[in-house]
């Protein structure tokens, strides 16, 4: 934060978006309530140096301020513009979110999917222009549309890849496991949807990431994969062009003979990573990197950034990628996301498996398209295995990517944002995607939309409700209004007549308190004070005499009506002022409560005129139908229609299937699983480490 402070390529910023955010909000999902010391070490420091320079002492540089969720935005302005924000009583999560977010509750299956509960979450978010403007206080965007940077140009590359028999094999499992959850027949410890989903994204890339013993298929997209890069290096050999592989699942072991510098090197970000790579029994770079040697690409030509421990080692890994003597460079979105300059000679990036997030995804392709790249037209290979999770995962992330470039844009924002965010797939959801049969996930589609309909339906009834009582009651009110205006246009009248003031434009003062009629303010004040203070009922008006004209009353409420004295004027309308412990100041408030008559009858001009139009506005509602009552009849009967038709369909289905044996491919990995671990704690074994049992 010095005069020089030290540049890094690397986006640090992402490290600390676990603030301490407290919250009311406990059962609202999307909302995370974990923290992170450091998060709360950096925001203490940005309030001591806000504190120091005036709010301008510190900087945040980053590609990513938003990797997955709009609530971040409120981690950032927390951190860079806090005073702002407590002056305007946005500081606490919970006010910021009430102005800006939109809960919505809508019946979804639990995450052990045994049962179905109501989930609540921020699903909207409104006034984005107001939102943005005050985001922009201490945020300068600048997008790839404004900064016209020399980058290549970019082709994307969908390599959709068919499943093989056995990978549709353990996709029918998954849809036996999610009947079996959904049934209430497993404990949410021993299967849930989450556990279905992590199986179906490793499935999808390779069946041997649940157990190495698996067939190896030539037709799966690692695969695939391995293919396109060995042709790629083939053909770009003369220039030495290199490549990128990312790889979140089955990554490298971690070694137990790491040096203490390597250990606290790799330990930087170890939460953040943990929460985007996992290791398997099978170690999926292993495998493309020897497929590769087979296919005639030199060991030395090919790396792991898992690696490179130090900064020193990365350094030296990155030059000889940039230099062409490392030509395929194989890493995790975490490892190799961020702070990676290997684009010099970079012609191609293959995403073989789907992060979680589309910050991630920004991440990788950030790593080719980007300036000092030396060639002009590079490619980005993203792999998806047909009828496994691969298309449902890559959805999600445009979906989260949508409203995130709703609010990152140098334009306009859009008033209003639709928040995602999700990682478990729903029963419905999983059935779809192992039967093939979108109808299922049509139905739940359209579960929601009907009530959403139905929902507007009885709102809009309810308004007709009210219009129709408006519509009943307005005839009393406009008599009301009306009678108020003419009594007053004659009380305007009576004080027209009275004689001015040639000094002060205003009715000459006259007063009469008691029977006896005042000219002089001061002997006036006095008299109004005494008889206000003879007054001994409390609530009751009693007349104390006449003001210009008017009969004048004084009350005295008692501490249950909320104490004090109220004087009331009457002619043809009823005049009222408070009065306070000044008789002298409250002379001035009748006559200020008098000679404003003008004002008065303004505003009950104004009250009636917007009756009349309220009326007709009311009229006009009820005699309109519900505006999307055709849209609602139709998808009823598409919802009952499809109801019936899957209903049917489970009827024959379950008539007609033929008898199989049901699959324990899962099952029969996670005992492997199990015994093996059992062996390795094993007497014989217990030399060990504690380290190297972990490594297995």
């Amino acid at each position: 934060m010095g005069e020089n402070p030290k540049i890094t390529s690397k986006d640090y910023l992402s490290l600390f978006k676990n603030l301490f955010t407290p919250t009311k909000l406990n059962n609202i999902s999307g909302i995370s309530t974990s923290a992170s010391q450091k998060a709360l070490d950096l925001f203490m420091k940005c309030r001591y140096l806000d504190e120091k320079t005036g709010g301008k002492g510190v900087v945040f540089a980053t590609g990513t301020p938003l990797s997955n969720s709009v609530t971040e935005l409120h981690t950032m302005m927390r951190y860079l513009e806090y005073d702002f924000l407590k002056d305007h009583g946005l500081a606490n999560f919970d006010n910021w979110v009430t102005v800006f977010g939109e809960q919505k509750t809508d019946w979804e299956l639990a995450p052990a999917g045994n049962k179905f509960k109501e989930r609540t979450r921020i699903a909207n978010y409104s006034g984005m222009p107001e939102l943005m403007s005050m985001f922009k206080q201490i945020a300068d965007i600048r997008t790839a549309d404004t900064l016209q940077l020399d980058v290549p140009d970019c082709d994307y590359k969908v390599v959709n890849v068919e499943a093989t028999p056995f990978q549709k094999e353990l996709v029918d499992e998954l849809a036996d496991r999610a009947d079996a959850i959904n049934a209430g027949n497993v404990d949410p410890s021993v299967d849930n949807m989450l556990k279905i989903t992590s199986d179906g994204r490793k499935l999808g890339l390779d069946p041997r990431l649940i157990d190495p013993s698996f067939e190896d298929n030539p037709a799966t997209k690692l695969n695939q994969c391995v293919e396109n890069v060995a042709r790629i290096h083939a053909e770009t050999a003369q220039d030495r062009l290199t490549q990128i592989i990312f790889c979140d699942l089955g990554v490298p072991h971690k070694t137990g003979n790491s040096t203490e510098a390597e250990k606290s090197a790799d330990s930087e970000s170890s939460s953040e990573r943990d929460s985007l790579e996992e290791e398997c029994d099978f170690c999926v770079y292993d495998d493309i990197k020897k497929k590769l040697i087979a296919k005639g690409i030199p060991e030395s030509e090919i790396a792991y950034i898992h690696n490179a421990k130090t900064e020193k080692q990365k350094t030296e890994l990155f030059g000889k990628v940039r230099s062409g003597e490392v030509r395929v460079l194989l890493g995790s979105t975490a490892k190799m996301g961020t702070g990676t300059n290997v684009q010099k000679k970079l012609i191609a990036v293959h995403d073989l498996d789907i992060p979680w997030r589309p910050a991630d995804l920004e991440q990788r392709a950030g790593r080719i398209i980007r300036q000092g790249n030396e060639n002009k037209n590079v490619s980005i290979y993203r792999y998806v295995t047909k009828g496994t999770f691969d298309a449902y995962s890559y959805q999600t992330l445009e979906k989260k990517q949508r409203f995130i470039s709703q609010i990152m844009t140098s334009r306009e924002p859009a008033r209003k944002c639709e928040d995602v965010d999700q990682q478990a797939l729903s029963y419905s959801e999983i059935k779809a995607l192992c039967t093939g049969d979108e109808r299922i996930k049509e139905k739940l589609m359209l579960d929601n939309e009907v009530k959403e309909l139905r929902v507007l339906a009885s709102e809009h009834q309810n308004t007709v409700y009210e219009m129709q009582d408006k519509i009943k009651a307005f005839p009393e009110r406009e008599k009301r209004l009306t009678a108020a205006l003419e009594h007053l246009r004659s009380d305007r009248e009576h004080l027209r007549t009275l004689p001015i003031d040639a000094e002060t434009k205003l009715p000459v003062f006259r007063i009469t308190i008691g029977e006896t009629v005042y000219t002089d303010r001061k002997e006036a004040a006095k008299a109004f004070e005494r008889a206000a203070l003879a007054i001994s009922r409390a609530d009751t008006p009693v007349k104390v005499g006449e003001f210009q004209g008017f009969s004048l009353s004084i009350t005295v409420h008692s501490p249950a009506m909320g104490g004090g004295m109220s004087a009331v004027m009457q002619g043809e309308h009823s005049h009222t002022t408070n009065l306070i412990e000044s008789f002298a100041h409250n002379l001035r408030r009748l006559e200020g409560c008098l000679y404003n008559i003008d004002r008065r009858i303004d505003d009950v001009n104004n009250s009636l005129a917007k009756l009349r139009v309220d009326y007709t506005e009311a009229q006009k509602i009820v005699a309109e139908p519900f505006p999307q009552a055709d849209e609602l009849a139709e998808k009823e009967e598409r919802l009952k229609v499809l109801t019936d038709e899957l209903n049917q369909a489970a009827i024959e289905a379950k008539k007609n299937a033929p008898k199989k044996e049901k699959t324990c491919y899962f099952e029969r990995a996670k005992l492997k699983k199990e015994a093996v671990r059992i062996a390795r704690r094993s007497p014989e074994k217990s030399s060990k480490t504690k380290s190297q049992e972990k490594d297995i």
